[in-house]
């Protein structure tokens, strides 16, 4: 199994981030790692996956656009209207390239910590639940109910995650992502017979 030096990567991911979004950085890390511990998932690659989520975060819009033209990477119709979202699809080609990351679980939990997909991987869910609810969160709906579910019921909590997402992002008059609208549809029936609504 290869193992992934945490210590180096963050040296070198601190170098490109702000404070703010290098504490956060730490925060999803150890939250994925806890997470990892939880339900018995590879904590070495929830630590790798944690820590390079954001590694493409402060690239400027206009630079992540012609970065990911210029190595072929796909860009939506959402993705262009909020191009700052490119980030989770080019930070999984920076992991691979700059931080020798070549594992495709690390690299698809990274590339879905935005948006979700349905049927996730364990690793997918982990990294996406702990960059909503690291501790240095605190103005997301429903974080300490959130924060009890993800240890004991994952798929309940990413229900709750994508369904407070979509609220935010309609009440707020933004485009959903069709791959989030999916995630949510699929969480929801995963979960029909055992919901708690979210007031």
């Amino acid at each position: 199994m290869k193992e992934y030096n945490i210590g180096k990567m963050q040296l070198q991911l601190k170098k490109h981030l702000d404070v703010e979004r290098f504490n956060h950085t730490l925060g999803v890390m150890y939250t994925s790692a806890a997470l990892a511990m939880c339900y018995k998932a590879d904590i070495k690659k929830a630590q790798a996956a944690g820590l390079l989520h954001d590694c493409a975060k402060r690239i400027p819009d206009d630079k992540m656009i012609s970065m990911c033209r210029k190595q072929n990477i796909r860009i939506n119709e959402y993705e262009k209207a909020n191009p700052f979202l490119l980030h989770a699809k080019l930070g999984a080609f920076m992991a691979k390239e700059q931080y020798d990351i070549h594992d495709k679980e690390i690299l698809s939990a990274i590339r879905y910590h935005t948006t979700g997909r349905p049927e996730m991987t364990l690793l997918e869910k982990i990294v996406y639940i702990a960059d909503y609810i690291e501790p240095w969160r605190y103005k997301a709906g429903n974080l300490p109910e959130i924060r009890n579910f993800a240890f004991w019921d994952i798929d309940k909590a990413l229900y709750m995650i994508l369904k407070n997402t979509l609220i935010y992002l309609q009440k707020h008059n933004r485009i959903v992502d069709d791959m989030t609208e999916k995630a949510y549809n699929y969480y929801k029936e995963l979960n029909s017979n055992r919901i708690t609504e979210i007031k």
